[in-house]
């Protein structure tokens, strides 16, 4: 007997800022995926995006809960500012509908528990759209450290510099409300390699942090150099700086380069996606794998929508959960903690 073709699943997208690019191509590259609408704030920019990716519908902001009921959509995509996430979480939740949200969750702690709770008091699934994870070489290196490549994890390193903070009009083509964060490096690109820090090592137990702000025409810190302190005995550094350059024509494509150091040997990153091996008392060897430079970040979005996509199907769970991502969410403020106290902070267990 022929198998049938599964409907298929209808989302709609909020937001149509400079991120949402990546989002909606991603959406459309995927089959079995319809996006029937687009709401944004702008209805303008909202009409011009959706008609870029044939979207059918694109409305207000202020219409989305019409248009929630009338479509009955099986997700919703939040590509908004982290301050407006629990307002459409809620409405979402309302209504029984899939979430899945961009990071950060909200702006501070609490409201990021507001944000999971409503989901769960709703009973719909919310998944966190954190893409870093899900970049090519980090899901490899995994597979290497599950293989048991280089043995028990001693140390994680990550040395990144962007080189979009410096000038003095920084941010304001592509994300200009990085200005005015209080907040910014932690809260919104640091917490990406926390979070993979925790998918490569496993839970940290302590964090210490000292963060800078080089520019002086921005809010909040561009720079820090954080040390975190796995469950394991492991050790991670971050050593971050968007004031700074590197020296590679995309610093966005790898965002850094990555050494992890175990019992039995290092794996290395590069700038360019490389990845080599090398265990101990044997020559390096090139790690053969997929990448590419498409969409985003080796295609890490398409990547993490498409495991969204398969376990709304199958029921599985999600890799990022609002609850697991609550853990992430909990090393952000212990940096600023540690900063603002100069000591170590000490993350309990979940």
């Amino acid at each position: 007997m022929p198998t049938s073709t599964p409907a298929p699943l209808r989302g709609v997208a909020v937001g149509a800022g400079y991120f949402s690019r990546f989002h909606l191509d991603a959406w459309r590259r995927l089959r079995g995926v319809e996006i029937v609408a687009l709401v944004d704030r702008d209805p303008e920019r909202a009409r011009a995006i959706a008609a870029q990716f044939g979207i059918p519908r694109a409305c207000p902001a202020p219409e989305l809960a019409t248009l929630l009921d009338t479509e009955r959509p099986d997700f919703v995509d939040l590509v908004t500012p982290p301050e407006t996430h629990l307002e459409l979480v809620r409405l979402a939740a309302a209504r029984g509908i899939a979430v899945v949200c961009q990071k950060p969750l909200a702006p501070t702690a609490d409201e990021a528990r507001a944000v999971v709770a409503a989901a769960r008091a709703g009973g719909i699934r919310l998944m966190v759209h954190e893409n870093w994870r899900w970049q090519p070489w980090y899901r490899e290196m995994k597979r290497q450290l599950d293989a048991g490549a280089i043995g028990e994890l001693f140390s994680l390193s990550v040395r990144t510099r962007l080189g979009d903070g410096w000038p003095a009009d920084a941010y304001l083509a592509r994300q200009p409300y990085f200005r005015t964060y209080p907040r910014l490096l932690v809260h919104e690109t640091g917490v990406h390699f926390l979070d993979t820090f925790r998918f490569l090592g496993g839970e940290v137990s302590s964090v210490y942090a000292r963060l800078q702000r080089r520019n002086p025409a921005i809010a909040g810190e561009d720079a820090g150099q954080i040390v975190c302190g796995f469950a394991s005995g492991a050790t991670a550094l971050l050593d971050t700086s968007r004031y700074n350059e590197a020296e590679t024509a995309d610093p966005r494509y790898t965002f850094g380069t990555v050494r992890l150091d175990g019992r039995g040997g290092h794996l290395e990153l590069d700038l360019e996606g490389n990845l080599t091996l090398k265990q101990l008392g044997e020559p390096a060897v090139r790690l053969e794998y997929e990448h590419e430079r498409r969409g985003f970040a080796g295609d890490s979005v398409l990547a993490l929508q498409r495991h969204f996509v398969d376990r709304l199907r199958d029921g599985g769970p999600f890799e990022s959960t609002g609850e697991d991502y609550l853990r992430t969410t909990a090393l952000v403020e212990a940096c600023y903690r540690s900063h603002a106290t100069g000591q170590v902070e000490r993350v309990a267990p979940s």
